[in-house]
């Protein structure tokens, strides 16, 4: 693997971190190992194969009635076990290529639902979601539009009003937290939740197993109750 892959923890999530505990399942998650220096002859850089199905950049359409809009490809932390880990840490699309991003939107009446994920979508302004948001919601076949997230558990502070105004419209937006731990789900983290679902806007979760952080019956069970218990629907 290459050596330039990008680095980032929130203060809030260090925060979380025990220090004392050498395998602490935050820490697990985004702090570097020299270990990911290690490529085996195996390993792609594009495991997933977003490359095949991207016809313009921006875009990854895999599945007839869905595709996949990646405005910006930062995050505000970087997952040390992320599968597009050699893609994200630029900066978001210019204009030009984001309109030729909605364009083929626009021009491909099968999509039902648009997923805005990167890189983290709430990491750009309100100003610059909002206006992908209003694009999409006028497109008539679009349907639902999906935004997938660590912001309300990495840096739950930019769930501002101003963010939570940007994802409402007339098509539906569901926001898609990416959560891990129970840890993960602090005060702060819950608060943040908070605002987006009693602001109308629905909640589901992704996790992924990961070794050393949550793959025991017990770490599991314990943060599908806490996500459920914040109106959080684990899938």
């Amino acid at each position: 693997m290459p050596s330039g892959l990008p680095i980032a923890i929130t203060p809030h999530l260090a925060s979380l971190i025990d220090p004392a505990d050498a395998h602490d399942p935050i820490a697990r998650q985004f702090v570097p190992s020299a270990d990911e220096l290690r490529a085996g002859e195996s390993e792609l850089a594009d495991p997933i194969g977003d490359r095949s199905h991207s016809p313009v950049e921006g875009i990854v359409h895999r599945y007839p009635d869905r595709v996949l809009l990646t405005p910006v490809m930062a995050c505000p932390v970087y997952c040390r076990f992320c599968f597009r880990r050699e893609a994200v840490g630029a900066g978001a699309l210019t204009p030009a290529r984001l309109d030729a991003a909605l364009s083929y939107i626009r021009d491909h009446g099968e999509i039902r639902e648009v997923i805005l994920s990167g890189g983290d979508p709430l990491a750009l302004s309100p100003r610059r979601l909002q206006a992908i948001v209003a694009a999409l919601g006028a497109i008539a076949h679009v349907e639902t539009i999906r935004v997938h997230s660590r912001v309300p558990v990495a840096d739950p502070g930019r769930v501002a009003p101003e963010l939570v105004a940007a994802l409402k419209g007339d098509t539906p937006v569901w926001v898609v937290l990416h959560c891990n731990h129970p840890r993960e789900l602090s005060e702060a983290a819950r608060a943040a939740v908070r605002a987006l679902v009693d602001n109308g806007i629905p909640m589901l979760a992704q996790t992924v197993l990961l070794k050393g952080v949550n793959d025991d019956a017990a770490t599991l069970e314990a943060l599908m109750r806490a996500l459920i218990r914040n109106r959080i629907k684990p899938y």
